[in-house]
């Protein structure tokens, strides 16, 4: 446990946000200095608001009222074990989809029948290892993973709930990589092959049908795509009761965004009356996989200035984050605002913020207006709870940003720093090359 030195000063300061704020200009994060942070912790670093998570999953929740639903967090948005903890403690299941994932959950201490596990390509040894845990609910994504799973639980002797991910196409208006609801891409059964398989689950004896699932991309900003989605699967789920069959779930997935400009998540309130408007009068319990919803805006990268540079074109400002920290920038041009910690006054004009990997997209800012700045100056790239920490790597032989947690006004560690040493110890020279 790390106590940070000034706190007990800040604890007599009345704050009515959580999460990240400027106070007398210098950034703070649940009333502890960003500056304090970087000095305890170095850069780069993720820092993580647990107070943010908890209003966030919160007002999640309360949107939901009135309806039978469960909310089982996307592990792949953040899946460090002390986030996963935080939510199961909340109420959270999980929404996994490896088994590496299934592993982090149980880990967490979120219990197996809360969780669900997505994905297309799930291998033996994961839907096995699913069985024998007890896992709640697995979503199957072709025909060929039906048969599988059903020949494996016949092997294994175990049982649980088989449901279908079902491709709407329904074009979620969001970035291409991140769209899953159109029939052109690897996810999902279409309407008549998942009818028919469904049957066949029903009839097997050897897994229960669990019901039916869709999730039609991240970063949806509008209600429509939701709307379009759930009625398909509404229109299934009662075709199949029609038949007798057992539908106990609707699985209605995830991805509804934040606005990455201002740092505010879309209206879930009105989300929340759209589910009412649309399932309110049926039988069936509700599934909720949200992601970047719960975790994006109560996260940070906290990033030191290395150098300033200027050409004739272009300001650069150069740091110690990079495109190994946080890939989303150059992976799917996404934007994240950037802010320096202490307040260095009025924009001055546009600079790139950029990192030391040897790559022309390796970035964290394009054009974004900035005041003047300096070597040691930090700066804080926001939106980065979700989809940042979870995706590093070590290119470049770079060891990835570590990762701290603020928590009832304390700071805990909750990654271990990698160092060079770490990552040379990875790898194996074969004796013959002695």
């Amino acid at each position: 446990m790390i106590r940070i030195a000034h706190l007990k000063s800040l604890l007599h300061r009345e704050h009515t946000m959580t999460g990240f704020s400027r106070i007398n200009g210098t950034l703070e994060v649940d009333g502890i200095s960003l500056e304090d942070i970087a000095a305890r912790f170095g850069t780069p670093l993720y820092i993580y608001s647990a107070a943010g998570i908890r209003a966030s999953y919160t007002r999640f929740t309360d949107a939901l009222a009135g309806t039978k639903s469960r909310v089982h967090f996307a592990v792949k948005s953040n899946s460090n074990l002390a986030i996963l903890r935080l939510l199961g403690r909340l109420g959270a299941g999980a929404d996994i989809v490896s088994g590496g994932e299934m592993q982090r959950a149980l880990k967490a201490g979120i219990a197996p029948e809360a969780i669900i596990f997505s994905g297309v390509g799930k291998s033996d040894e994961e839907i096995t290892s699913a069985l024998e845990a007890g896992i709640g609910q697995i979503n199957a994504e072709s025909e060929a993973e039906v048969r599988r799973i059903l020949f494996l639980a016949q092997s294994c002797g175990k049982k649980s709930r088989l449901a279908l991910r079902i491709n709407p196409d329904v074009d979620a208006s969001t970035h291409a990589k991140i769209s899953t609801g159109k029939s052109d891409t690897k996810f999902g059964i279409n309407r008549e092959s998942a009818l028919a398989l469904y049957r066949d689950i029903a009839e097997s004896g050897v897994m229960e049908p669990g019901g039916l699932a869709v999730h039609i991309g991240s970063q949806i900003m509008t209600l429509t795509p939701f709307r379009d989605a759930w009625t398909t699967l509404l229109d299934m789920a009662k075709e199949l009761e029609a038949e007798g069959l057992p539908v106990p779930q609707l699985d209605l997935g995830g991805g509804i965004g934040i606005d990455y400009q201002t740092g505010t998540p879309a209206d879930i309130e009105a989300f929340g009356d759209l589910v009412r408007s649309v399932f309110g009068n049926q039988p069936y319990h509700l599934g909720f996989e949200p992601g970047r919803f719960l975790t994006a805006e109560s996260g940070i990268l906290l990033t030191e200035t290395l150098y300033t540079k200027s050409s004739p074109d272009k300001r650069f400002i150069i740091v110690d984050a990079a495109m190994n920290d946080l890939i989303r920038p150059t992976l799917y041009e996404a934007y994240h605002r950037i802010e320096t910690v202490a307040d260095k006054g009025k924009a001055t004009g546009p600079a790139d913020i950029v990192g030391p990997v040897c790559e022309t997209g390796d970035y964290l800012g394009l054009d974004l207006m900035m005041p003047e700045v300096g070597k040691g100056d930090l700066l804080a790239v926001f939106s980065a709870g979700a989809y940042g920490a979870v995706m590093r790597s070590a290119y470049n032989t770079r060891p990835p940003a570590a990762e701290v947690l603020v928590l009832d006004g304390d700071v805990y560690p909750v990654s271990v720093p990698q160092r060079v040493e770490d990552l040379l110890a990875l790898d194996c020279i074969p004796s013959v090359l002695d």
